[in-house]
């Protein structure tokens, strides 16, 4: 129970620095790789089921850190890369992969779209394997160690 207690607390404190660090990185670039971040949490395991798109973009909506975009379009920049993902994963995993690493010059957006990884991905109080593996995935392409995020 310690350690759901301390992801809980965790993410929490990691929701907060993300709407100030958001609110910095109002950009195209920045909100497309948050949305390729959050398709792969929804995909983690390979597959996306409707509840569990329905449930992401409902965080993804609801979250506060992603509240300075237009969450029509934060909406259907998550859809198309459901869609990718759906259509064919590992290309698709590519692709949204790509998108994150467009930020590996920019390290503070970079890492904060790791965060918003971490805090979806936990959302539901289950940050399990296949969602850390998305995570520690998206910090090697942008350059980051995987250890910062204790992954």
């Amino acid at each position: 129970m310690a350690f759901w207690d301390q992801l809980k607390a965790k993410a929490f404190e990691m929701n907060g620095q993300l709407k100030t660090k958001t609110a910095q990185f109002q950009n195209k670039e920045f909100a497309n790789a948050s949305m390729a971040m959050c398709a792969l949490i929804a995909a983690a395991d390979g597959t996306i089921d409707p509840s569990e798109r329905q449930k992401t973009a409902g965080l993804i909506t609801s979250n506060e850190a992603l509240s300075v975009f237009p969450s029509d379009e934060l909406s259907q920049k998550f859809d198309w890369y459901c869609s990718k993902l759906q259509s064919d994963f590992e290309f698709g995993k590519i692709e949204a992969t790509a998108t994150i690493a467009k930020l590996k010059t920019k390290q503070d957006q970079a890492r904060a779209v790791i965060q918003i990884g971490i805090v979806i991905g936990g959302a539901d109080g289950n940050f399990d394997q296949n969602e850390r593996n998305v995570v520690r995935d998206a910090c090697f392409a942008v350059g980051i160690a995987p250890a910062e995020f204790e992954l």
